[in-house]
């Protein structure tokens, strides 16, 4: 099932493009990655998908409904700019955002406390969201946005100002909330946290989406053109390899990026002539590897990966 459609949509700001012609679908169940540098569009997507903003063109359609004001209840929407009122109390607020998506109170209550106990700040529910800082306000926020157990989860950049500890509580969450039906958009410049949490990706540029599809298949499409090596020795290879397109060399490892024809045993014959090998790896780029290549040529005005 088609949980999100999204065709052609564009949308422009006095005379810049924000958006221009982006389409994807989105199967239930999925973590599906918005990728993409800082001001590429993927916020005013997001914010198109959810009616906030009107495309100029296109159309988007939500668990198979065009009225997209008549899906919100099943939607949770963590925007980027976080924004809560400070006054009200934890639990107050919570109560408050758990009405907005039409909860039975006595369900909002039991989910709350299970959620403020699961984050570690049931000792806070009576306090101000003021007295909270920023990390815990973020959190008040996350657990806000899925108290009423959407069936689309949608979080622009959930990471952003969280420690290490709370990152990994939060990914935990999000994998837990897969594993029971939830499907996810997880919108990030952080090419490392979307290569770890997501089976599909739309990378956008400029407006624009340049490369697409499942992760697995969008590294096979690039190639498996990177390899790392550890050795002893002298890196005079490296420098004399007319198989080598760039390398990265720290001593007595190195991470070699090989041009497109390039045959590794050839590599790995010239080190042997020169060096002591004790790993030599061929290993499919990393999404910060595709990232760069795509967006790069994309920015050069050159050709790229589909």
């Amino acid at each position: 099932m088609k949980i999100l459609t999204v065709e052609n949509i564009s949308k422009s700001f006095g005379d810049f493009k924000a958006v221009d012609g982006v389409s994807f679908s989105i199967d239930e169940g999925t973590v599906f990655g918005l990728i993409g540098p800082n001001g590429a569009g993927k916020t005013t997507t997001l914010r198109m998908i959810m009616n906030i903003i009107i495309p100029d063109s296109g159309s988007v359609s939500l668990l198979g409904n065009s009225h997209l004001d008549k899906a919100t209840n099943q939607i949770g929407y963590l925007p980027e700019e976080r924004g809560m009122y400070k006054k009200m109390g934890v639990g107050e607020l919570l109560l408050f955002m758990t009405k907005l998506k039409s909860m039975n109170k006595k369900e909002a209550e039991k989910q709350i406390d299970y959620w403020l106990e699961r984050i570690d700040l049931m000792d806070w529910k009576k306090k101000k969201i003021e007295e909270l800082s920023k990390g815990m306000q973020q959190k008040i926020q996350f657990i806000g946005t899925i108290l009423h157990n959407p069936k689309l989860l949608i979080l622009d950049e959930p990471f952003g100002g969280l420690d290490p500890i709370n990152t990994n509580l939060i990914k935990d969450i999000m994998l837990e909330l897969k594993e029971n039906g939830t499907t996810i958009i997880f919108s990030t410049h952080i090419m490392e946290s979307a290569e770890k949490l997501c089976d599909e990706i739309l990378l956008i540029n400029k407006g624009r989406d340049i490369v697409s599809g499942r992760l697995s298949e969008v590294k096979s499409n690039f190639g498996k053109n990177n390899v790392l090596i550890e050795y002893d020795g002298n890196d005079g290879f490296l420098k004399r390899s007319d198989q080598i397109i760039k390398y990265d060399n720290y001593g007595r490892y190195v991470e070699v990026q090989l041009k497109k024809d390039a045959d590794p045993q050839k590599l790995l014959q010239e080190a042997m002539a020169d060096v002591r090998i004790s790993k030599f790896e061929i290993k499919e780029p990393s999404l910060n590897d595709i990232f760069i290549e795509a967006v790069g040529s994309e920015n050069n005005g050159e050709s790229n990966h589909e």
